[in-house]
């Protein structure tokens, strides 16, 4: 196995062992303690090619940084505004009819099983 197969394979472990939905700073972090000789763009680039063989989840966080989830069960989720973590739900929505509504009302076909709400985590909300 070369050195580039087995830095992926040391993010995607990363990746798959954790439940908090890494970003990518996050990621380089935990696997430079591993591997110190592993350069940011080396991750970063290999994140993005993992993303694209669909091994991992890119979430996107409209005022953060974009989160890393392994899960490929169906699931969801949520993410807290104001600290940006993303929590995974379980929740049955009837994907065929609500996708068939949004493309009714906007003519925007859904190409994405999964939903994303958005509000205040406890621990936020324990802050204020």
């Amino acid at each position: 196995m070369n050195n580039y197969s087995r830095q992926r394979e040391l993010i995607l472990e990363e990746i798959r062992h954790t439940r908090t939905h890494p970003t990518a700073e996050e990621i380089y972090q935990k696997v430079n303690q591993k591997d110190p000789k592993i350069s940011k763009s080396t991750v970063y680039r290999n994140i993005n090619i993992l993303v694209e063989q669909k091994a991992i989840i890119k979430i996107t966080v409209p005022e953060g940084p974009d989160r890393f989830d392994y899960l490929h069960q169906p699931h969801h989720h949520a993410i807290c505004e104001e600290c940006g973590k993303v929590f995974d739900f379980e929740y049955s929505f009837p994907m065929k009819k609500l996708t068939k509504t949004i493309q009714e009302q906007t003519g925007v076909i859904v190409n994405q099983d999964g939903i994303t709400i958005h509000g205040i985590c406890t621990q936020c909300i324990s802050k204020q």
